[in-house]
């Protein structure tokens, strides 16, 4: 199954209490323009995240979640000075914490600074179609340009009704596989 590839650079997702914090009490964020899962979209508005050797400035995606999570790749990890590691999108228990700064408030989250497992979103049916089910790992071959292609392993499927098959990796994965957005995967189902 070749799937299409989505580079997510830096971003953050945040609550509604952090929102209000950040922006002022009843803010609403504004439009920039839809991503490739149904629902989701990037805001013009945008958020310093510092850490203890710097800070980087990151759009918001919305909706809003629960909680509020940052994610980021290694190497902004390290520019910035925060003690990441890979995880799941959401699992933020006892992850690495970052002060957040926006046009109205600032805030210190203890937790929710991640690297995001790289992943692939798709429909119970796609994924059945090829023998996998949710929470099911696979790898992908991926061409990529200028003779840079690789495997990538362990890749996380997240099955979901509304989701369509894309994959997610960030801009490290990205830069190393020389694949940009439009690429395209082949996943390598491994029973």
């Amino acid at each position: 199954m070749k799937v299409p590839v989505a580079v997510s650079a830096r971003h953050l997702h945040l609550s509604q209490k952090d929102l209000d914090i950040l922006f002022g009490a009843g803010y609403q964020l504004t439009y920039k323009k839809e991503l490739s899962q149904p629902g989701q979209y990037a805001c013009n508005e945008r958020v310093e995240v510092i850490g203890s050797k710097g800070s980087l400035t990151m759009t918001i995606l919305a909706p809003l979640r629960p909680d509020t999570q940052v994610e980021m790749s290694v190497t902004d990890a390290r520019k910035i000075g925060i003690d990441v590691f890979a995880r799941d999108s959401g699992d933020i228990k006892g992850s690495a914490g970052a002060t957040l700064k926006g046009p109205k408030g600032e805030i210190e989250i203890k937790e929710g600074v991640i690297i995001a497992k790289r992943h692939i979103h798709m429909s119970p049916a796609e994924a059945e179609s090829i023998g996998i089910k949710d929470k099911d790992h696979v790898d992908v071959l991926i061409e990529g340009e200028d003779d840079r292609g690789l495997i990538l392993k362990h890749v996380l499927i997240r099955t979901n009704p509304d989701f369509s098959a894309d994959m997610h990796i960030d801009t490290d994965e990205g830069n190393a596989a020389g694949v940009y957005n439009g690429g395209f995967g082949t996943v390598i189902v491994n029973k």
